[in-house]
This record gives C-alpha cells, sequence and structure tokens, in this order.
C-alpha cells in the first residue's frame, strides 16, 4: 500500500511511519482497555489518520490482518457510526473514511457506550434492587440499598452524558474548563 501521506525525504517517512504505527497501536491498547476489541480500534485509528478513505485490502496489509477479520471490524465500525463506507465514482472496491471531528467522534462513542453498557447495566441493577428491596435480614438490605446506590450514580451519569453527546462543543466545552479549573 502506498502510505497515506504525502511524500518526504526518506528520513522524514521513517519517523512518520514510526510515529503512525505508535499511534495505531496506542489506540489499538486503549479500545482493548475500553472494551472494544484490538484490531476494531486499530482500524479506526488508521482510517482517522488517513488523508484519503481506504479499501479493505489497503487496510489488510497495513494492519496485517485477514479478509474476514478487517470486513467484520470495518462492519463494526460503519454500526458505530465512526467510519462510513463510500465507492467513488468509476470504481467497484468500497473505500471507509473516519469521522475526522473528534468532538463528533466523542459524542457518538459515548452515545454507543451508553447503550451497549450503561443501559443494560442500569436494567440489571433496577431489577436487582426490586427484587430485594422488601428483603429482610441485613446482607439483603445492605446488597439492595448498595445496588440501588449504584444504579442512581449510573443513571445520573446517563444523564450527563446525554446532555454532552446532544450538545455542541462550543457550548459545552467553555462550561466544562471553567468548572474544572
Amino acid at each position: 500500500m502506498k502510505s497515506t501521506f504525502p511524500a518526504g525525504s526518506a528520513g522524514d517517512a521513517a519517523q512518520l511511519q514510526a510515529a503512525k504505527d505508535g499511534f495505531i497501536t496506542q489506540w489499538g491498547a486503549m479500545g482493548s482497555a475500553w472494551g472494544i476489541n484490538r484490531t476494531m480500534a486499530q482500524v479506526h485509528a488508521l482510517l482517522m489518520i488517513s488523508t484519503k478513505p481506504l479499501t479493505t485490502d489497503d487496510i489488510m496489509e497495513e494492519l496485517k490482518v485477514s479478509r474476514g477479520h478487517a470486513n467484520t471490524n470495518l462492519r463494526e465500525l460503519c454500526g458505530w457510526g465512526l467510519i462510513r463506507g463510500i465507492i467513488p465514482k468509476g470504481e467497484r472496491k468500497e473505500n471507509f473514511e473516519a469521522e475526522k471531528d473528534i468532538w463528533k467522534m466523542f459524542c457518538i462513542i459515548t452515545r454507543e457506550r451508553k447503550r451497549r453498557e450503561i443501559r443494560p447495566a442500569i436494567t440489571v441493577l433496577k431489577d436487582c434492587h426490586e427484587r430485594t428491596e422488601t428483603l429482610k435480614g441485613g446482607e439483603a438490605v445492605a446488597f439492595s440499598k448498595q445496588v440501588k446506590a449504584l444504579r442512581e450514580f449510573l443513571e445520573m451519569m446517563d444523564g450527563i452524558l446525554s446532555k454532552i453527546a446532544r450538545s455542541e462543543q462550543s457550548k459545552i466545552l467553555p462550561w466544562a474548563l471553567k468548572w474544572l479549573s
């Protein structure tokens, strides 16, 4: 695959490739920590830093992954809304490009994590509390109280994340920075 970056001196190209490889590796590690498989995060990183859309073959070559693995992760990223497939005029192969706007990317990830993780956890905690809130005994009361507190906290976080994900960067960032100072 040709480099997704403009040509420069050989030394510049090597330094750029090393930085690119480091970024992709680190993004993959972060993805694993966040519950996303490493390859999915690496595909996202590659597309995020690419200056042009890439084909499945480009991605396979760059990341040294199988076609099946590349296709699975591309479909998943499309499902999240972090990348989109496009077919350039006159071509048959689908190309992929990532959302480049960091704030939009953050909002997409926030919405997906809420849907996939936070809301199911709230449902389970609510069910656990409802099944145990009338039970007697110290252990049952402590359990019921703890899961209720966890549910209430997650509901509060869900509400905060919903507001952040719906807001525009220009409105929320100054407020958040002022609050954090």
